[in-house]
């Protein structure tokens, strides 16, 4: 049986503007299991980015519980917090985020250098190298951002995520930069990962974009409207596969 990734019980985030409180999320109510692969999608203000952002424990709720991987990260302070982000979580972000002067392989090695993992450097070399024949670069090392396409800068950025076999894989609208040719390839990407057991949590806007998933979940003025199960879309050529 798979384990339980994501926990999340009565999590409610409220902002203060002045005098104005905005609850940003109202009583969320939300597992994950190893190995799914879930969209979280909604308009402008549904609450979307505040999960992620507790999610990817870059924030912390006003009240209610998060566990991750078995460790609960509601109540961590922001140092706590980033050894558990460094640890658990794998990014991939709509603008790459890439260095600029920073080959490929380098760029993907960056989440190695940081926190208490302990890579030599020809671990992290070669891991970085393991990651990129993954989504498809290997030969493209040693290329710089700028001599790459913006699918396969995210292809960079999608490597860099895995390098440290994260718990997750958490996903901001990663197609927002892309044409829609690239973006299939970037979601036939995620899908094959989670084909080999990678568990992805996708936030989108998109409906097209979210029908990737294996499962959707709807959100709307900071609560889960909808959470079911849908008919996975495929990428044409991984159909004639």
């Amino acid at each position: 049986m798979p384990g339980r990734v994501i926990q999340i019980s009565e999590l409610t985030k409220i902002y203060k503007m002045g005098e104005v409180e905005v609850r940003a999320l109202d009583g969320v109510d939300l597992s994950v299991d190893e190995g799914e692969f879930l969209a979280v999608m909604g308009p402008s203000g549904s609450g979307k980015s505040t999960l992620m952002n507790i999610i990817g424990c870059l924030d912390r709720p006003t009240a209610g519980t998060y566990q991750l991987d078995d460790v609960d990260v509601s109540k961590l302070d922001r140092d706590e917090r980033a050894v558990i982000r460094n640890a658990k979580i794998g990014f991939v972000f709509q603008s790459f985020n890439l260095l600029a002067r920073t080959s490929a392989i380098e760029n993907v090695e960056l989440p190695m250098l940081y926190g208490e993992l302990g890579w030599s450097r020809d671990k992290r070399h070669a891991a970085a190298r393991e990651s990129l024949r993954r989504v498809g670069l290997a030969g493209r090392e040693d290329h710089y951002p700028s001599q790459l396409s913006g699918g396969q800068q995210q292809r960079v950025a999608i490597a860099r995520a895995l390098v440290t076999n994260p718990a997750i894989l958490l996903a901001d609208e990663p197609t927002g930069n892309l044409d829609s040719r690239t973006s299939e390839e970037i979601m036939g990407i995620f899908q094959r990962l989670n084909d080999d057991g990678k568990t992805v949590v996708l936030i989108t806007h998109e409906p097209d974009i979210a029908q990737y998933a294996k499962r959707i979940v709807h959100m709307r003025d900071g609560q889960i409207q909808h959470d079911e199960v849908g008919k996975q879309k495929r990428p044409v050529a991984m159909v004639m596969k």
